[in-house]
């Protein structure tokens, strides 16, 4: 998790309470290196409403979040790489990883077709340094004849 600076002293369920009723928003590659910046780089592919309370009990390690539908209609194509979570006003909180693999969000599909169901199936909190992604893949716009950073 990646917390916007304005809430980086909150614990997990102070963070659980500020997103009642409002929304996740899944977008593909190229997350912001900070959830103070905006999201330049990446499409948005599906919109998800949490739901008042956004968060049940917690089962082990992952959290039970509560969604006002069971799934979402995806909106564009794409391969889903992180989801920016925002109270109900629009403030954004926090980045979350998303796919396959350690993250912290999986969703039922490992890609997004425009009116595919999308569906979250686990979802936990992991600290800031535990960001699976390499730094270097921060704010990376891959283009079309464009190799992504090496790594040295």
């Amino acid at each position: 998790m990646n917390l916007a600076s304005a809430f980086a002293n909150l614990s997990n369920d102070e963070i659980k309470a500020l997103l009642d009723g409002g929304s996740l928003t899944i977008y593909s590659v190229a997350r912001p290196i900070s959830a103070d910046l905006p999201v330049e780089f990446s499409g948005s592919l599906a919109v998800l409403a949490f739901a008042t309370p956004a968060f049940g009990a917690p089962n082990g390690d992952l959290e039970t979040p509560a969604f006002t539908a069971e799934t979402f209609p995806a909106s564009h194509v794409g391969t889903p790489g992180f989801a920016r979570a925002a109270k109900a006003d629009g403030t954004v909180v926090a980045d979350f990883s998303v796919g396959p693999g350690d993250r912290e969000i999986k969703l039922g599909e490992v890609s997004c077709s425009p009116g595919a169901p999308v569906k979250v199936v686990s979802f936990k909190f992991k600290t800031a340094g535990d960001w699976p992604e390499r730094p270097d893949y921060y704010n990376a716009h891959p283009r079309t004849g464009y190799s992504l950073p090496a790594v040295p």
